[in-house]
């Protein structure tokens, strides 16, 4: 009976050092931080701008790769996530307005977090993800969290002013812009850091990978942000851009009023902005960027202190691009290239960091792309295509266009052109614009009369990319 004992115990310890040994053998699943910034255009210093302050974002470029050509699928903040977190192409009937909800326009769709939820990931929606909190609920481990509803503005005056507008009919709200002698965390963005530094502390001790967003709200409008950021800025220096007209030839389509502009308190309600108001927009966005870029320097400092950094998937994506006067406009909402252009950054264990990539990227790519880089398998559901192949190795075999759409048009970005159209309710087209990014990356004379055979050939790849396209 001792000598059988002895054998099954034997036996016991040799089973359990073989599955010890083959579990080490297999390397766990990489954390992923996705860092989510409304409004951010890659106007940063790792993006060749270097009149703005963004030092976090660029230690990030320095580690990560960084994509030169990253376009959104719509410019408008609820549709555009809608989009990224379903993996799907939007439509003329799908992801269409900023109150987008993920939920009611695609319907049974397993969702960026709901995958990875229903892969043993711990999943946390920290600040914007979504543009409803209540939109996926069940695809987050715990409740989804945003800041307080504290004050918008920290200036008594401007406090005051906000809410004598939101008494009128319009519901003016106050200033676009405030610099007030306060720390980070008396806007809601520094709470959010502060928020999201404290849940890593608790993830590090979690036998579970995470999985966790982080959305940060600027610079959004209206263009708060702390003073320090905004004497990171002369502001004498702050030019107007070289394109503050509307383009040559362009459709009366793709030029709008500004209208999310229009509601603060001290723009006109039509028509140009003043040059001093202008620069006073241009500049609180750059100190917003700031803001928000010191605040993405903690969660990256964190990361470092808590030793989770090598197994740690970052990602920094804007959900759209933003105007600041080009071609007369303001906020997004437009086919341009300035609206559909955002900063993306990937960093990842086991690739090599401070590459650049030229390939032209969709916000759809991320799902699969973290999908693969995670171990998970891609639901089938998926209309982008993973980007590792292209981190890896600069040459890979890529696709050759990224397509988005606003309200009416449909747009197609290759590497040489910007082609849009307009189409009435019938698919009828009504108008539309190309611009040569070779010799015009301001996108300032629509050349579509003098190139219709490119015209064609993109109309044909657009409608074929599509997801309501009609040939």
């Amino acid at each position: 009976m001792k000598r059988r004992l002895m054998i099954m115990l034997r036996l016991l310890l040799t089973v359990t050092c073989f599955y010890s040994s083959v579990h080490a053998a297999q390397p766990d699943r990489p954390n992923v931080l996705f860092v989510a910034v409304d409004d951010l255009r890659p106007e940063l210093a790792c993006y060749g701008r270097q009149h703005i302050h963004s030092p976090n974002i660029d230690r990030l470029a320095d580690s990560g790769v960084l994509f030169e050509r990253a376009f959104c699928m719509v410019p408008t903040c609820g549709a555009s996530r809608a989009s990224l977190m379903t993996g799907l192409r939007p439509s003329r009937k799908r992801f269409v307005t900023y109150l987008t909800k993920a939920e009611k326009d695609a319907p049974g769709i397993t969702t960026f977090n709901t995958h990875f939820r229903n892969n043993n990931y711990h999943t946390i929606s920290l600040g914007k993800i979504f543009h409803h909190m209540s939109d996926n609920a069940h695809g987050w481990s715990e409740p989804a969290w945003r800041p307080p509803r504290n004050p918008w503005y920290r200036l008594p005056e401007n406090h005051r002013l906000h809410l004598q507008g939101q008494k009128l009919k319009k519901k003016k709200r106050g200033p676009a812009w405030e610099s007030a002698d306060v720390p980070d965390n008396a806007y809601p963005d520094g709470v959010l850091a502060e928020h999201a530094i404290a849940e890593l502390s608790k993830l590090k001790d979690q036998d579970q990978p995470f999985f966790m967003v982080v959305g940060f709200f600027k610079p959004h409008l209206p263009f708060i942000a702390p003073q320090k950021y905004w004497e990171l800025y002369d502001h004498d220096q702050i030019a107007l851009p070289d394109n503050y007209h509307v383009p040559r030839d362009a459709p009366k389509e793709s030029i709008h009023n500004s209208g999310e502009l229009r509601s603060y308190a001290g723009i006109p309600a039509r028509g140009p902005v003043s040059d001093e108001a202008a620069r006073n927009l241009i500049h609180g966005y750059y100190a917003c960027v700031s803001y928000t870029d010191a605040q993405i320097g903690r969660l990256l400092d964190e990361l470092d202190r808590l030793e989770l950094a090598e197994n740690t998937i970052v990602v920094l994506w804007g959900d759209h691009g933003w105007n600041l006067g080009e071609h007369t406009l303001w906020c997004k909402h437009s086919c341009y290239e300035t609206s559909m252009q955002i900063p993306l950054i990937v960093r990842a264990p086991g690739i090599k960091g401070g590459q650049r990539r030229s390939g032209l990227v969709e916000s759809i790519d991320l799902y699969p792309t973290l999908c693969e880089l995670s171990g998970l398998t891609s639901p089938d559901h998926l209309q982008g295509r993973s980007i590792v192949g292209l981190m890896k190795d600069s040459q890979a075999d890529w696709k050759t266009a990224a397509v988005g759409r606003f309200q009416k048009g449909d747009t197609i970005r290759t590497e040489e052109f910007r082609f849009t159209e307009y189409s009435d309710a019938a698919g009828t087209r009504t108008s539309a614009m190309l611009y040569d990014h070779t010799a015009d990356p301001d996108e300032n004379a629509n050349v579509l009369k003098s190139r219709q055979q490119v015209v064609n050939e993109l109309t044909k790849q657009l409608h074929r990319i599509k997801p309501d396209g009609r040939n």
